[in-house]
């Protein structure tokens, strides 16, 4: 079942098109991951997701991208719950200068979604176990974000997204800045989150999207060139330039 569903998307920057009749149909509780080179839309069509590309000057949009039979991109969408549903983790971890219990709760007190210490107690158990980390820091919650690991800053960063209780989770080169054990941890952590979440990633390291993901989209100078299953597209593409870019030829 398809959670989120793309038709003929196009967007600019100004002169500039980032996005070209992009089609697609992102599936619910499956990982989805984005390759292509540098400058191809990736990042961009990702953040269409959560209408994060909104605050760039020039930004013009048409098409649809639908959630849940709604278009988001109409102007009369709620962005407020359309963030709530839709988080993004990005490349480097960016925790609040908070304590950890105070980065878990931020977006609960921002959205009034949940009030009472018991009840805010029981959510940051709850997000620090759902990303392994509550073993670790559960006699620091009091600590500043800013002094853990990067593996636990980016683990941290998921957490406070859960509390809120998104649907969808968008990852943007998550492990970029991370080494290659936390890396292999971040990624066993996004093959448990799948099962309670939707979860589409932009990332630049191919062996990571075969990996982890399900299915895979290939993206050149704004185009959306195949989405197929993972295994097919990494062992059996359909597209030359989408073998030429697997195979090391450019990119």
């Amino acid at each position: 079942m398809a959670k989120i569903i793309t038709k003929n998307l196009n967007l600019w920057y100004g002169e500039f098109q980032a996005l070209k009749s992009v089609n697609a149909s992102f599936r619910e509780k499956a990982i989805t991951a984005i390759i292509g080179p540098s400058g191809c839309g990736k990042s961009t069509l990702l953040r269409v997701f959560n209408r994060m590309n909104d605050f760039i000057e020039g930004f013009r949009i048409t098409g649809e991208v639908v959630i849940e039979g709604k278009n988001i991109i109409d102007p009369t969408a709620d962005l407020i719950d359309l963030r709530k549903k839709v988080g993004m983790v990005f490349q480097r971890p960016n925790p609040f200068p908070l304590s950890v219990y105070e980065n878990i709760i931020f977006g609960l007190k921002i959205h009034s979604l949940v009030e009472g210490k018991n009840n805010y107690d029981e959510i940051v158990e709850q997000s620090l176990s759902s990303v392994l980390l509550w073993d670790d820091l559960k006699d620091k919650l009091n600590k500043s974000a800013l002094s853990l690991s990067l593996e636990q800053k980016q683990r941290l960063c998921i957490a406070r997204l859960i509390a809120v209780k998104p649907e969808v989770l968008l990852m943007d080169e998550p492990c970029s800045s991370l080494d290659p054990q936390a890396t292999v941890r971040i990624e066993e952590l996004m093959r448990e989150l799948k099962n309670k979440y939707t979860i589409i990633i932009v990332t630049h390291n191919m062996q990571q999207a075969a990996r982890v993901s399900d299915e895979t989209g290939f993206m050149l100078l704004g185009e959306l060139i195949e989405f197929l299953k993972t295994d097919i597209i990494f062992t059996a593409p359909r597209d030359k330039r989408t073998e030429d870019y697997i195979t090391g030829r450019y990119g």
